[in-house]
């Protein structure tokens, strides 16, 4: 027998076979179900693949033998969460470098980085990530020099908190040789000042490879060390899957690591960071799932824009906060279909970012041109549409586009995007509800480590349009929320229709990979604040549990 489960009673074999090796009973259940209302359940039987062989209902009779039985002891128990858009591997490594998504001033992050710095002197460079200028209310961009004054004798490389623009300092900028003369390059924007526009110190979008080619790459264990992080911060907030966005061939070998060893306990939708990872990974198409359905490549991830606050969004109108800008293009038209094709003519899904009215626009042409050549079930995705034309919405639908879509990015820059954008621009601003209204199929996550993997600030920000204080008072642009069951289907059965797994997992179903979480309450009857404060006492995916919470079985 393989799986022995905290409060699982051994049942004593006899000569006639089973009917089933596992019984989750005497739950208060919930799951989406295939017309995306909420179904009610008591329990659940597995097999010995771990897939789902029986869902019971009140009154339903119980198997007469299973190989273990594990009694709920009432507990809420739901569908394993996807988080539909994350970089997993980032997520890891951000444990391992410096962290400042927490600082509210420069002060304070330059604080952080000199104590970083003098902790760690056997680093060669001091590479970390999470600062927001918006949060610091500084106005602009920090510069090279304010990190100079703590750091000076090694480089410095830390990336904005939406990985859009990184912050160097002169022995960085020296060591990549970014200099007055340097241009900028397509798709990127060298921040610059003074009369003879010396960089300044940080470099947006497509700009940023000038230095990061030259920072030095985690090691085999460091990603093997990073992922195993991510598995434990995901899983422990409910998720059980992630599509993951920007899959490089080395994060990959990790993952098929961890999977030889039998130390993969999420599943992973990848989507590889250009055509040439595409290639390495997948060769001439996507190829089988692997571990039993817990490793997949799915396709190809491209860029489209940037993002709103280094204001790389590509806009079709300049920024109210900056007039002479309307964003950075990071491909051409041509350049965006003919990545689309290469992809498309192998069959591997494609996903484009696009964050900016003129992005989303463009994205949605190039879907309209050709899904004339390339038939059938595409799945196109666009991730983050977070400022569509009013115009195109109805586009999504009709030409059957995913709006892969974060909810708690508009808790987190609704006053960021009113600044950016004027009160006049706002009408296709996180419009999930008019997405979803005109067909389009919605696909949330949180864009990790962007923001915290956590899918239930996520559902309480899509119902409430609030943040964690409850503000604005009845919800930012409210005609835009989604009601509960929406906001559920788009983490469980969106997600995985997005992630072309709808048929191996996303909800609790006959024939469904058994993955599914033990919660302290039902999000059912919680308000908004009281889903936020959910914690996830179980995580199992495939029959097992993966993760518990410490002594949750001692709190019920």
């Amino acid at each position: 027998m393989r799986r022995i489960a905290v409060a699982a009673t051994l049942v004593l074999a006899t000569a006639t076979p089973a009917l089933a090796d596992t019984l989750i009973d005497n739950v208060d259940g919930l799951t989406i179900d295939a017309k995306g209302g909420i179904e009610r359940l008591t329990g659940i039987v597995i097999d010995n693949d771990g897939k789902i062989t029986q869902v019971l209902h009140r009154g339903d009779k119980r198997p007469a033998r299973t190989d273990y039985l594990v009694d709920g002891k009432g507990r809420v128990l739901m569908p394993g969460l996807i988080d539909a858009h994350a970089h997993v591997m980032d997520l890891g490594l951000s444990s391992l470098v410096l962290d400042l998504s927490a600082t509210t001033s420069l002060a304070e992050a330059q604080a952080r980085i000199a104590a970083f710095a003098a902790a760690h002197p056997e680093r060669p460079w001091i590479i970390g990530r999470g600062w927001n200028q918006e949060k610091w209310k500084l106005g602009r961009f920090p510069t090279a020099a304010e990190l100079d004054v703590v750091v000076k004798d090694k480089p410095v490389w830390l990336e904005r908190v939406d990985g859009h623009a990184g912050w160097a300092n002169s022995a960085a900028l020296a060591a990549a040789k970014v200099t007055a003369l340097t241009k900028d390059p397509a798709g990127g924007r060298i921040e610059r000042i003074g009369p003879k526009l010396a960089p300044a110190g940080v470099l947006v979008d497509g700009a940023q490879a000038l230095v990061e080619k030259i920072v030095p790459q985690p090691l085999p264990a460091e990603r093997d060390m990073a992922f195993a992080a991510a598995q434990d911060m995901l899983l422990s907030r409910g998720v059980t899957a992630a599509a993951d966005m920007g899959t490089s061939i080395e994060n990959w070998q990790a993952y098929r690591r961890a999977g030889d060893r039998g130390a993969l306990r999420i599943r992973i939708m990848a989507y590889a960071g250009g055509t040439e990872a595409m290639t390495l990974i997948g060769g001439s198409g996507p190829g089988p799932w692997l571990y039993d359905d817990k490793l997949h490549l799915n396709g190809l991830k491209l860029y489209m824009d940037g993002a709103l606050g280094s204001r790389g969004a590509w806009l079709k109108a300049p920024y109210a906060d900056a007039p002479a800008n309307t964003g950075l293009p990071r491909l051409t038209p041509a350049q965006l279909r003919n990545l689309m094709s290469r992809a498309a003519m192998d069959n591997f899904q494609v996903a484009v970012h696009a964050i900016g009215d003129a992005a989303n626009g463009a994205v949605l042409d190039a879907v309209g041109e050709l899904s004339e050549t390339y038939k059938g079930d595409r799945r196109w995705r666009i991730e983050h549409a977070q400022i569509v034309d009013p115009a195109d919405i109805a586009r999504f639908g009709k030409l059957g586009v995913i709006a892969s879509m974060q909810p708690v990015h508009q808790t987190s820059d609704r006053t960021m995007a009113e600044a950016r954008l004027g009160p006049n621009r706002l009408a296709g601003a996180y419009a999930w509800k008019s997405i979803a209204a005109g067909g389009a199929t919605l696909a949330f996550g949180s864009d990790a480590p962007v923001e915290a993997p956590d899918p239930f600030a996520g559902i309480a920000a899509a119902i409430s349009r609030q943040g964690p204080d409850s503000e604005p008072f009845g919800g930012w642009q409210p005609q835009e929320r989604v009601s509960l069951d929406a906001a559920l289907a788009a983490y469980t059965t969106g997600a995985a229709y997005a992630g072309l797994a709808e048929s191996r997992f996303g909800r609790i179903a006959p024939g469904l990979r058994a993955d599914f979480l033990f919660v302290d309450r039902d999000p059912t009857l919680s308000s908004p604040g009281e889903i936020r404060q959910t914690r996830v006492l179980e995580a199992w995916v495939g029959g097992r549990k993966a993760w518990s919470a410490p002594q949750a079985m001692d709190r019920q």
